[in-house]
């Protein structure tokens, strides 16, 4: 099984006509995910690669039956656009434009919340259920089938990993990148009661970094809710405190969101923790009873 996307996923892509949504359809084309439809105001009627283009999310999901939406928009008008989708009728959406807004995020976390609509990101390499569907920017190559879970803050560090428990045998059963902006659509918590749920995830790979206390909730939920071994990695020990670090949410400040307080905090909830992303398949393959 898999999580929030699977092979019956089918995907609007809202900004199809430009650059990089021209470009990351192909690659989702050609990973086996059906993109149905493309939206580009005033472009309606278009084609991309045969995919027709409409002028609004709402047309795009009543003629072809989208029901997950992927934005390659530009920032000022990514927030309009993601409020377009979840009015359109689509239930997740995939924002992976970088630097909207934090204010706008949040008037739009509660529109979502309304319509019961899912968003990953913004400011996110997107979700893969490998061998079946790949909505974002994630390479897919480096992915393969399996039963390890994996949510991340940082997205060239997921691809690292990635590729760490491919070579070692470990397959994926959904990747997830949830963005490190300070408001997301989708956290830890929600992705790690979906893997709970998944019946064919036997573990999971949390991949934090330094600021906030999402990790810290994390570990809580952990603790207390799930039986899915989670295995963790926090990036950022060495920032200096009040020093941002390529996210806008990974800044510690007033001493709180430091990597060893995220580290004491999955630690003291049983959840092994790496030093480094190499030593990450092997605390997955302890978990799972097999050794490392």
């Amino acid at each position: 099984m898999s999580i929030f996307v699977d092979e019956k996923t089918r995907v609007c892509v809202q900004g199809i006509t430009g650059r990089d949504g021209a470009f990351h359809t192909r690659g989702m084309v050609e990973y086996g995910t059906k993109v149905v439809s493309g939206v580009t105001p005033g472009k309606g009627g278009q084609e991309v690669d045969g995919i027709p283009v409409f002028d609004t999310v709402g047309e795009a999901v009543d003629k072809t039956g989208a029901d997950t939406s992927v934005l390659f928009v530009p920032a000022r008008f990514a927030a309009g656009a993601i409020a377009e989708a979840a009015e359109g009728g689509v239930r997740l959406v995939v924002a992976v434009t970088e630097g909207i807004p934090t204010l706008d995020v949040a008037r739009l976390y509660a529109k979502l919340g309304e319509l019961g609509v899912r968003m990953i990101g913004p400011n996110c390499p997107g979700i893969i259920s490998p061998g079946k569907c790949k909505v974002g920017i994630m390479p897919g190559r480096i992915h393969s089938r399996g039963g390890v879970g994996v949510v991340s803050r940082s997205g060239t560090l997921t691809y690292e990993v990635v590729d760490q428990l491919r070579r070692n045998g470990l397959g994926q059963s959904t990747v997830i990148g949830i963005g490190g902006d300070p408001i997301i659509g989708t956290n830890f918590i929600d992705a790690l009661a979906a893997y709970e749920r998944d019946g064919e995830t036997e573990a999971v790979v949390l991949i934090g970094e330094i600021g906030g206390t999402d990790e810290e909730q994390a570990a809580d939920f952990v603790r207390s809710e799930m039986k899915t071994p989670v295995v963790a990695f926090i990036a950022g020990r060495t920032a200096p405190p009040g020093k941002r670090m390529g996210h806008a949410g990974a800044i510690i400040a007033g001493g709180k969101g430091t990597a060893q307080e995220k580290i004491e905090a999955l630690s003291a909830a049983g959840i092994p923790v790496a030093d480094r992303p190499s030593e990450i398949p092997g605390l997955v393959k302890t978990a799972l009873g097999g050794g490392a």
